[in-house]
């Protein structure tokens, strides 16, 4: 598979490990509270980043240290990478709360109605073309999600 097409297998992935990690997340919170979950979650997810971090900072960049690649890492990234900390934690608890007192199968479609806000900001905020293709798809997942929750 050509390098510039591995993103399929990487969304893919994606999406699998997401439906994975809703089915384990309904079961970890059970008896506990849904931000502990949370913060047990994010806890293993930094490790595990920054495995990947150092891991792949020693193949792709042996020349310079991860100190000075995080140095020079621009204010404007460091502010928006924050925002989207942010915005990710807070998804994040409201999304365990939800599957703490909901039905997963509920929970998840409406979450996943991201996508069609997604779409929408990156027309707002990033300045990316809207067809008709993509508006039809979005009213069909809308439609779709509503079957699904009522």
């Amino acid at each position: 598979m050509k390098l510039n097409h591995m993103w399929w297998l990487f969304a893919i992935l994606s999406a699998v490990f997401a439906a994975a990690t809703s089915i384990l997340a309904k079961v970890g919170v059970e008896g506990i509270d849904s931000n502990l979950a949370t913060a047990i979650r994010t806890l293993v997810i930094v490790v595990m980043a920054w495995v990947v971090v150092f891991l792949s900072h020693r193949i792709g960049h042996p020349s310079e240290t991860l100190v000075e690649t995080i140095k020079n890492i621009p204010a404007r990234s460091w502010l928006f990478l924050i925002l989207s900390g942010v915005a990710t934690g807070a998804s994040w608890l409201c999304y365990f709360y939800a599957i703490k007192v909901g039905d997963v199968s509920k929970v998840v479609p409406i979450d996943k109605c991201s996508l069609v806000l997604t779409i929408i900001f990156a027309v707002i905020f990033l300045g990316e073309s809207l067809t008709w293709k993509t508006v039809i798809g979005c009213l069909l997942l809308l439609a779709g999600t509503l079957v699904m929750v009522l």
